[in-house]
């Protein structure tokens, strides 16, 4: 009897064992997928996101959400991403910053390179170096001049500490020679609108949100961060051109599930979301906000990540920042 009973419940756990590996091998998707966005709305990941977001609903037959979880220099959504349950049902809309938190958090509540599985690379965005009306510079010569001659008396936004952004202007003012104080708002939106009211005096923007400050008159773009100019502002200067030779910087998008996620469900969603960025509507918006639209395989992208860690890890350690 004894014996029978061992064998009744070794058939009992292989049974559920099973079981739970069927539930596990459920083909994506199976139920809400959510896209993740590590800013307040308002920003260019919040727009890229809110975008796609329908589309890849028609594809997957589910519905597709997208939730803002700002804070902590982007590592809030970043973090939640990569406890998530390793199934791609909740992915990340990830941009600069989560290289950025790599490169100088010494340490975070998450590894950014075995908790989150790169997908794929959405798009590059050029970065303007914007400033507010109050500053009598109109030439990227004239605001080094500037600045030299009142160091530390200038303010720059980011949209948090360890963004690309910020690092970007890190660069500029090691290769310039400048002291400029940094100013660390929570997302991109909120950092410009502290520029539009005048509390802080510059900041490096990607193009999506300098466009309608810069053809409404608010803000002035002086210079683009970039080898080449920016596609929409032919007539802005580099950096590299004028001031800052070799200077190239810019901001990033790219799709991160948490690390575990099986191969096939990365493929389908690398998949998927190539396939709406090829829409002719998606592409011809995003292309007019100003991205650059690379979409490429999961190992590219790894790639790429690992290279812009390396990259801003060098400039945070010049710069001596820490997190924060």
């Amino acid at each position: 009897m004894k014996a029978a009973g061992t064998v009744a419940m070794k058939c009992i756990a292989f049974l559920l064992a099973l079981s739970g590996s069927a539930a596990l091998a459920q083909p994506f998707p199976s139920k809400p997928v959510r896209i993740v966005v590590p800013f307040p709305p308002g920003g260019s990941t919040d727009i890229a996101a809110r975008l796609v977001a329908p589309k890849l609903s028609e594809l997957w037959k589910q519905p597709v959400v997208v939730e803002n979880k700002p804070g902590a220099a982007a590592n809030i959504g970043a973090d939640f991403v990569a406890k998530s349950p390793p199934d791609g049902h909740t992915q990340l809309l990830a941009t600069t910053a989560l290289a950025a938190s790599a490169a100088i958090f010494d340490k975070l509540t998450y590894d950014p390179v075995k908790d989150l599985a790169p997908v794929v690379f959405v798009a590059a965005i050029p970065n303007l170096l914007m400033l507010h009306s109050s500053v009598p510079a109109t030439t990227p010569q004239a605001f080094v001049a500037y600045a030299k001659a009142n160091p530390g008396k200038l303010n720059f936004a980011s949209p948090g500490a360890s963004t690309g952004q910020r690092l970007s202007f890190e660069l500029f003012k090691q290769m310039a020679g400048l002291d400029i104080v940094h100013v660390a708002y929570k997302g991109g939106a909120p950092a410009g609108q502290a520029l539009l009211a005048g509390e802080v005096q510059a900041m490096i923007m990607n193009v999506v949100e300098a466009q309608p400050h810069v053809k409404g008159g608010r803000l002035r773009a002086l210079a683009a961060t970039t080898l080449k100019r920016a596609p929409g502002f032919p007539e802005v200067p580099t950096l590299a051109e004028t001031v800052a030779p070799g200077l190239d910087a810019s901001v990033w998008q790219g799709v991160l599930v948490a690390g575990g996620t099986p191969a096939d469900t990365i493929a389908r969603i690398r998949a998927d979301w190539t396939a709406v960025l090829a829409q002719p509507d998606v592409r011809e918006k995003l292309v007019g906000l100003g991205m650059d639209l690379a979409p490429g395989t999961s190992a590219e992208f790894a790639q790429f990540l690992n290279a812009e860690i390396a990259k801003w890890k060098k400039v945070a350690q010049t710069a001596n920042i820490k997190g924060e």
